[in-house]
Protein backbone atom coordinates (compact mmCIF):
# COMPACT_ATOMS: atom_id res chain seq x y z
CA UNK A 1 0.00 0.00 0.00
CA UNK A 2 2.96 1.95 0.54
CA UNK A 3 4.16 4.90 2.90
CA UNK A 4 1.43 6.36 4.73
CA UNK A 5 -0.05 10.25 5.15
CA UNK A 6 -1.09 12.48 2.29
CA UNK A 7 2.14 13.72 -0.21
CA UNK A 8 3.80 16.88 0.15
CA UNK A 9 3.22 19.89 -2.74
CA UNK A 10 0.62 21.53 -3.71
CA UNK A 11 -3.25 20.88 -4.32
CA UNK A 12 -4.70 20.71 -7.80
CA UNK A 13 -7.95 20.66 -8.10
CA UNK A 14 -9.61 19.98 -11.75
CA UNK A 15 -12.95 20.93 -11.39
CA UNK A 16 -12.80 23.89 -9.49
CA UNK A 17 -16.67 24.45 -8.67
CA UNK A 18 -17.45 21.15 -7.72
CA UNK A 19 -18.46 20.53 -4.66
CA UNK A 20 -17.23 17.30 -3.39
CA UNK A 21 -13.93 18.45 -4.76
CA UNK A 22 -13.53 21.87 -2.80
CA UNK A 23 -14.35 20.05 0.34
CA UNK A 24 -11.55 17.68 -0.25
CA UNK A 25 -9.02 20.64 -0.85
CA UNK A 26 -10.73 22.65 1.79
CA UNK A 27 -9.67 19.83 4.35
CA UNK A 28 -6.57 19.34 2.61
CA UNK A 29 -5.71 22.96 2.50
CA UNK A 30 -4.26 24.31 5.77
CA UNK A 31 -0.76 25.20 4.85
CA UNK A 32 -0.61 24.42 0.96
CA UNK A 33 -0.62 25.80 -1.77
CA UNK A 34 -4.09 25.32 -3.86
CA UNK A 35 -4.76 25.36 -7.66
CA UNK A 36 -8.59 25.85 -8.63
CA UNK A 37 -8.95 24.79 -12.25
CA UNK A 38 -12.12 25.39 -13.99
CA UNK A 39 -13.73 26.79 -17.25
CA UNK A 40 -14.41 30.58 -16.46
CA UNK A 41 -11.70 30.21 -13.98
CA UNK A 42 -12.26 34.32 -13.44
CA UNK A 43 -15.60 33.64 -11.95
CA UNK A 44 -13.88 31.64 -8.79
CA UNK A 45 -13.97 34.30 -6.10
CA UNK A 46 -15.86 32.56 -3.80
CA UNK A 47 -14.15 29.46 -4.44
CA UNK A 48 -11.20 30.89 -3.59
CA UNK A 49 -12.53 32.98 -0.51
CA UNK A 50 -13.53 29.41 0.89
CA UNK A 51 -9.93 27.60 0.67
CA UNK A 52 -8.22 30.80 1.67
CA UNK A 53 -10.26 30.83 4.85
CA UNK A 54 -9.00 26.99 5.67
CA UNK A 55 -5.97 27.98 5.85
CA UNK A 56 -4.05 27.62 2.51
CA UNK A 57 -0.42 29.01 1.68
CA UNK A 58 -2.00 30.53 -1.64
CA UNK A 59 -4.43 29.75 -3.33
CA UNK A 60 -4.25 30.39 -7.17
CA UNK A 61 -7.02 29.61 -10.62
CA UNK A 62 -6.41 28.47 -13.38
CA UNK A 63 -8.52 28.07 -17.05
CA UNK A 64 -9.23 24.99 -17.32
CA UNK A 65 -11.47 23.25 -20.13
CA UNK A 66 -11.18 18.95 -19.48
CA UNK A 67 -12.92 18.59 -22.86
CA UNK A 68 -9.63 20.20 -25.01
CA UNK A 69 -7.82 17.54 -23.96
CA UNK A 70 -5.04 18.37 -26.73
CA UNK A 71 -3.93 21.25 -24.50
CA UNK A 72 -3.64 19.14 -21.27
CA UNK A 73 0.02 17.99 -20.85
CA UNK A 74 1.17 21.75 -21.43
CA UNK A 75 -1.59 23.22 -18.70
CA UNK A 76 -0.38 20.31 -16.24
CA UNK A 77 2.92 20.95 -16.70
CA UNK A 78 3.06 24.56 -16.60
CA UNK A 79 0.76 24.23 -13.15
CA UNK A 80 3.58 22.17 -12.01
CA UNK A 81 6.34 24.33 -12.91
CA UNK A 82 4.73 27.62 -11.68
CA UNK A 83 3.33 26.49 -8.33
CA UNK A 84 5.60 23.74 -7.64
CA UNK A 85 5.13 19.64 -7.82
CA UNK A 86 1.76 18.64 -7.17
CA UNK A 87 1.10 16.46 -3.94
CA UNK A 88 -2.56 15.87 -4.60
CA UNK A 89 -4.09 16.17 -8.13
CA UNK A 90 -8.47 15.71 -7.39
CA UNK A 91 -10.25 14.76 -10.69
CA UNK A 92 -14.31 16.51 -9.77
CA UNK A 93 -14.49 17.23 -13.14
CA UNK A 94 -17.74 15.73 -14.99
CA UNK A 95 -21.17 15.97 -16.21
CA UNK A 96 -23.98 14.06 -15.63
CA UNK A 97 -25.98 14.84 -18.90
CA UNK A 98 -29.61 14.23 -20.10
CA UNK A 99 -30.06 10.18 -20.86
CA UNK A 100 -33.51 10.80 -22.61
CA UNK A 101 -31.47 13.19 -25.05
CA UNK A 102 -28.44 11.10 -25.44
CA UNK A 103 -30.46 8.53 -26.61
CA UNK A 104 -31.94 10.21 -29.24
CA UNK A 105 -28.85 12.50 -30.24
CA UNK A 106 -25.59 10.68 -30.60
CA UNK A 107 -23.53 14.25 -30.24
CA UNK A 108 -24.88 14.58 -26.85
CA UNK A 109 -24.24 11.05 -25.66
CA UNK A 110 -20.45 11.38 -26.95
CA UNK A 111 -20.18 14.70 -25.16
CA UNK A 112 -20.95 12.94 -21.81
CA UNK A 113 -18.48 10.35 -22.46
CA UNK A 114 -15.58 12.71 -23.68
CA UNK A 115 -16.50 14.83 -20.54
CA UNK A 116 -16.68 11.58 -18.17
CA UNK A 117 -14.31 9.26 -19.49
CA UNK A 118 -12.01 10.32 -22.71
CA UNK A 119 -10.47 13.57 -20.69
CA UNK A 120 -10.38 11.53 -17.42
CA UNK A 121 -8.23 9.39 -19.28
CA UNK A 122 -6.07 12.19 -20.93
CA UNK A 123 -5.78 14.09 -17.57
CA UNK A 124 -4.86 10.95 -15.69
CA UNK A 125 -2.48 9.60 -18.08
CA UNK A 126 -0.53 13.18 -17.82
CA UNK A 127 -0.45 13.19 -14.36
CA UNK A 128 0.27 9.83 -13.79
CA UNK A 129 3.76 10.69 -15.83
CA UNK A 130 4.15 13.52 -13.92
CA UNK A 131 4.12 12.12 -10.66
CA UNK A 132 6.23 9.07 -11.57
CA UNK A 133 8.71 11.06 -12.96
CA UNK A 134 8.51 13.27 -9.32
CA UNK A 135 8.40 9.81 -7.22
CA UNK A 136 5.53 10.40 -5.39
CA UNK A 137 1.84 12.46 -5.34
CA UNK A 138 -1.67 10.73 -5.32
CA UNK A 139 -4.79 11.10 -7.78
CA UNK A 140 -8.37 10.69 -6.34
CA UNK A 141 -10.35 9.69 -9.04
CA UNK A 142 -14.54 9.65 -8.46
CA UNK A 143 -16.10 6.41 -9.97
CA UNK A 144 -20.03 6.11 -9.30
CA UNK A 145 -22.63 3.51 -8.28
CA UNK A 146 -23.49 4.25 -11.93
CA UNK A 147 -20.61 2.44 -13.21
CA UNK A 148 -20.23 -0.78 -10.89
CA UNK A 149 -23.22 -2.31 -13.15
CA UNK A 150 -24.65 0.42 -15.69
CA UNK A 151 -28.35 0.64 -15.85
CA UNK A 152 -31.31 1.04 -18.38
CA UNK A 153 -32.26 4.40 -16.44
CA UNK A 154 -28.96 6.03 -17.15
CA UNK A 155 -26.79 4.14 -19.17
CA UNK A 156 -24.71 6.86 -20.87
CA UNK A 157 -23.33 8.27 -18.08
CA UNK A 158 -22.94 4.88 -16.18
CA UNK A 159 -21.21 3.15 -19.32
CA UNK A 160 -18.38 6.56 -18.58
CA UNK A 161 -17.94 5.56 -15.14
CA UNK A 162 -18.06 1.85 -15.84
CA UNK A 163 -14.98 2.69 -18.61
CA UNK A 164 -13.44 5.16 -15.85
CA UNK A 165 -13.34 2.78 -13.24
CA UNK A 166 -11.91 0.04 -15.40
CA UNK A 167 -9.51 2.83 -16.34
CA UNK A 168 -8.18 3.98 -12.96
CA UNK A 169 -8.28 -0.01 -11.37
CA UNK A 170 -5.75 -0.53 -13.73
CA UNK A 171 -3.37 2.42 -13.72
CA UNK A 172 -3.38 1.94 -9.77
CA UNK A 173 -1.51 -1.41 -10.22
CA UNK A 174 0.55 0.19 -13.06
CA UNK A 175 1.71 2.63 -10.45
CA UNK A 176 2.01 0.37 -7.48
CA UNK A 177 5.78 0.57 -6.66
CA UNK A 178 6.13 3.63 -8.24
CA UNK A 179 5.59 5.69 -5.11
CA UNK A 180 2.16 7.23 -6.85
CA UNK A 181 -0.90 6.47 -5.08
CA UNK A 182 -4.28 6.49 -7.06
CA UNK A 183 -7.27 6.78 -4.55
CA UNK A 184 -11.07 5.20 -6.44
CA UNK A 185 -14.19 6.83 -4.76
CA UNK A 186 -16.98 4.83 -5.25
CA UNK A 187 -19.62 6.64 -3.79
CA UNK A 188 -24.02 6.24 -4.10
CA UNK A 189 -26.26 9.00 -4.94
CA UNK A 190 -24.50 12.49 -3.71
CA UNK A 191 -26.95 15.31 -2.74
CA UNK A 192 -25.74 18.35 -4.76
CA UNK A 193 -26.14 20.98 -7.59
CA UNK A 194 -25.06 17.97 -9.74
CA UNK A 195 -28.39 15.83 -8.54
CA UNK A 196 -30.80 19.37 -7.81
CA UNK A 197 -34.67 18.26 -8.66
CA UNK A 198 -33.66 14.65 -8.65
CA UNK A 199 -34.76 12.59 -5.87
CA UNK A 200 -32.64 11.25 -3.53
CA UNK A 201 -31.77 7.49 -3.74
CA UNK A 202 -30.64 4.92 -0.94
CA UNK A 203 -27.58 5.16 0.90
CA UNK A 204 -27.13 8.97 -0.47
CA UNK A 205 -24.55 11.03 1.27
CA UNK A 206 -23.55 14.46 1.50
CA UNK A 207 -20.30 16.29 -0.16
CA UNK A 208 -18.82 17.01 3.16
CA UNK A 209 -19.14 12.83 4.26
CA UNK A 210 -17.74 11.96 0.63
CA UNK A 211 -14.74 14.77 1.23
CA UNK A 212 -14.24 13.32 4.87
CA UNK A 213 -13.98 9.60 3.57
CA UNK A 214 -11.41 10.80 0.90
CA UNK A 215 -9.20 12.52 3.38
CA UNK A 216 -9.44 9.77 5.27
CA UNK A 217 -8.70 7.29 2.45
CA UNK A 218 -5.50 9.63 1.47
CA UNK A 219 -3.73 9.97 4.50
CA UNK A 220 -4.20 5.38 4.64
CA UNK A 221 -3.38 5.40 1.44
CA UNK A 222 -5.96 3.37 0.82
CA UNK A 223 -6.60 2.09 -2.83
CA UNK A 224 -10.44 2.05 -2.92
CA UNK A 225 -13.54 4.01 -0.63
CA UNK A 226 -16.65 2.82 -0.86
CA UNK A 227 -19.15 5.99 0.27
CA UNK A 228 -21.01 5.15 2.14
CA UNK A 229 -19.69 1.95 3.42
CA UNK A 230 -22.76 0.02 3.21
CA UNK A 231 -22.76 -0.03 -0.45
CA UNK A 232 -20.09 -2.61 -0.56
CA UNK A 233 -23.35 -4.32 0.31
CA UNK A 234 -25.27 -2.98 -2.03
CA UNK A 235 -22.47 -3.34 -4.90
CA UNK A 236 -21.93 -7.56 -4.15
CA UNK A 237 -25.94 -7.77 -4.63
CA UNK A 238 -26.01 -5.51 -7.71
CA UNK A 239 -23.89 -7.43 -9.69
CA UNK A 240 -25.71 -10.89 -8.65
CA UNK A 241 -29.23 -9.77 -9.69
CA UNK A 242 -30.57 -11.54 -12.94
CA UNK A 243 -30.51 -9.17 -16.11
CA UNK A 244 -34.41 -9.44 -16.50
CA UNK A 245 -34.95 -7.80 -12.81
CA UNK A 246 -32.11 -5.48 -13.28
CA UNK A 247 -33.46 -3.86 -16.67
CA UNK A 248 -36.63 -2.58 -14.92
CA UNK A 249 -34.40 -0.85 -12.06
CA UNK A 250 -34.89 2.41 -11.74
CA UNK A 251 -31.84 4.78 -11.32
Amino acid sequence: MGLRGIAEGAVLLLGGRSEIGLEVARRLAPGRVVILAARRSGELAQESALIVAAGAAAVHVVEFDADETAGHPALLEKIASEHGPIGVAVLAFGILGDQARAEQDPAHAMAVVHTDFVAQVSVLTTLANMLRAQGAGQLVVFSSIAGVRVRRANYVYGSAKAGLDGFASGLMDALHGSGVHLLLVRSGFVIGKMTEGMDPAPFSSTPGQVAAAVVKGLHKRAEVVVVPGILRLVFFAMRLTPQAIWRRMPR
